[in-house]
């Protein structure tokens, strides 16, 4: 795979999901994008806080500012793929431009469309830099992670002050192995009562 992205080690994104659940203390609320984003997400351990996308492609920023702008004393963090992000590009201009403190976005690059196919992004064809774009848009807490200690570290950083923040991860191709209950219902009446709830 061949990227623009420097000095970054290819880490696994199931593992990374399971290393952000683990730090949740705070009923804090959590997008999974659509396909493996939110498949890994229910794998690291439902909880009601959780909002899985079961289509949608793309949605899982925009979805995690709204929230954050209707709860803005909890953190809120959307776990997106970059094929995803790439649908709907124009929401990183939305959140610089709206500033929701409490906002911070996870995005998984590995460089493909991995579930329609694994037809290359084009961070993989032509060296696009989705942190790059997340700086020009005008996030300037948004940083690559150069390998586990440092995703961890920008994640503590993320969840203990001011954002919006941006973590970029680069992940390898390794398919989601669980796979979300397909009940869209009820994730959105379980979801609806945590964020009620206080």
């Amino acid at each position: 795979m061949t990227t623009a992205i420097p000095n970054t080690q290819v880490m696994n994104r199931a593992a990374l999901t399971k290393r952000v659940v683990g730090k949740l203390t705070n009923r804090e609320a959590v997008i999974g994008g659509i396909g493996n984003s939110n498949w890994d997400l229910w794998g690291a351990g439902h909880r009601d806080e959780n909002f899985y996308m079961l289509g949608s492609m793309g949605l899982a920023a925009p979805i995690a500012l709204g929230v954050a702008i209707a709860q803005p004393e909890r953190k809120v963090i959307a776990l997106e793929g970059d094929g995803s992000l790439l649908m709907q590009l124009g929401c990183l201009s939305t959140i610089a431009a709206r500033k929701p403190a409490n906002l911070i976005l996870v995005i998984w690059d590995n460089g493909i469309y991995q579930i329609t196919g694994g037809q290359g992004t084009p961070a993989q064809l032509a060296g696009t830099d989705l942190i790059a774009i997340a700086r020009a848009s005008g996030l300037t807490n948004a940083q690559w992670a150069a390998d586990e200690a440092e995703f961890d570290q920008l994640l503590d950083a993320a969840l203990a002050t001011p954002g919006p923040h941006v973590i970029g991860a680069r992940i390898d191709n390794e398919p989601g192995r669980n796979q979300t209950d397909r009940d869209p219902v009820r994730f959105a009446q379980s979801f609806s009562r945590a964020m009620a709830a206080r």
